[in-house]
């Protein structure tokens, strides 16, 4: 997994279609994730990943999500899948900022009231439509809200991302499944694992 230009070359090969590395943004374990420049999307972000369940379940629930959502500026975009011998490509909406995160870890930094008040209603807002939707996130963290900057507008946009615990929610069926970042899960959650 360290030679992303061999999985591009491949892809190009296979699709017929050019996808241009620009950045390397995240590498932890056996994911990478890079600034691209696609034909069909323009810059976008490439999540590269050995295929494995995860992977899979992201952007099955990516496409599912987003079939019945159409469209919200708060939930991150899943554009498309592509298949690079034994790694999944997903191709993901750019966000051009970092994470939640950066506020938390920044707190001699501080943002005024109002622009944390407006963060934090863009994140209700797509989660008010995440769960009208039918779904459920299961792992909403400061690492999976990514700030985003359209251009020349000097604004800034908070993003649902990180799909791959999301789950539509069964009305039906009373049982309970774990999932998310441990530090985040709910103290009952956290007993029940112990």
């Amino acid at each position: 997994m360290t030679q992303p230009v061999k999985f591009v070359q491949h892809l190009n090969h296979q699709n017929k279609k050019f996808l241009t590395i620009l950045k390397e943004f995240y590498v932890k374990d056996r994911l990478l994730v890079y600034l691209v420049y696609d034909l069909e999307y323009g810059i976008v972000a490439a999540k590269i990943s050995i295929k494995n369940k995860t992977i899979q379940r992201e952007w099955e629930a990516a496409v599912n999500i987003q079939n019945k959502i159409k469209s919200c500026p708060f939930i991150l975009k899943y554009l498309k899948q592509l298949d690079a011998g034994n790694y999944s490509i997903l191709l993901i909406e750019y966000a051009s900022l970092k994470t939640l995160d950066i506020i938390v870890k920044y707190p001699q930094f501080p943002l005024p009231v109002s622009t944390l008040r407006a963060l934090m209603k863009q994140i209700l807002e797509g989660m008010r439509i995440f769960h009208d939707a039918g779904f459920v996130h299961r792992d909403i963290k400061c690492d999976n809200i990514l700030l985003h900057s359209p251009p020349n507008t000097g604004l800034v946009q908070a993003k649902i991302s990180d799909l791959g615990f999301a789950k539509e929610e069964d009305q039906t069926n009373e049982q309970t499944y774990l999932a998310g970042t441990l530090p985040y899960m709910v103290l009952k959650q956290q007993l029940y694992l112990i």
